[in-house]
């Protein structure tokens, strides 16, 4: 059986995030690479985003205020330090049952070299669940015609019942079919 890779979309804010690290909680015992982000808030609201590697590893992917290498909106993108988190993460290794990677947007987008490692990693042998923005071109929209890629649209309607969906499919398919190590 082919390894199962599913990215989920959907509006920013709706909990593509949450849902990742729920499915996460559902798989007790597997064997999870990658990383996810986490919005950073302040008592003005939003302040940024830090990129946060399954092995606890973490650094800045953007802040408000335009300190960065790259600019989306009003944050400045930290490409050098979301790299130096999120490229090691997306490795392919023989010990992982499941690689996380959350997620395919414009701001990871500015690394050539995360787009690189995604591309790998959505062809890889290996069970994959991916968080993708909802709109966008480039590799955005790549990632979701990708072959063997089953993209999952997350609503306010539906997001108390995707992650216990999303683990049973994993649970079912290619991880369970991973030889023991």
């Amino acid at each position: 059986m082919p390894a199962m890779r599913i990215l989920v979309t959907g509006p920013p804010g709706v909990g593509k995030t949450t849902l990742v690290r729920r499915v996460l909680e559902l798989l007790p015992g597997v064997r999870a690479a990658g990383f996810y982000t986490r919005e950073v808030r302040a008592w003005s609201g939003r302040t940024g985003f830090r990129v946060i590697a399954l092995d606890g590893r973490a650094g800045w992917l953007a802040s408000a205020g335009g300190a960065g290498e790259a600019k989306v909106g009003r944050y400045g993108v930290h490409v050098a330090e979301f790299e130096a988190v999120a490229l090691p993460a997306l490795q392919l290794r023989s010990d992982a049952d499941l690689l996380v990677l959350d997620e395919i947007g414009k701001m990871e987008c500015l690394s050539p070299a995360f787009v690189a490692a995604a591309r790998r990693a959505l062809a890889a042998d290996l069970a994959l669940l991916g968080t993708v923005a909802k709109a966008g071109g480039g590799f955005i929209a790549e990632a979701k015609r990708a072959p063997g890629v089953e993209l999952m649209e997350l609503t306010v309607a539906n997001r108390g019942a995707m992650p216990g969906l999303i683990a049973a499919r994993l649970r079912s398919g290619a991880i369970a079919d991973r030889p023991e190590r």
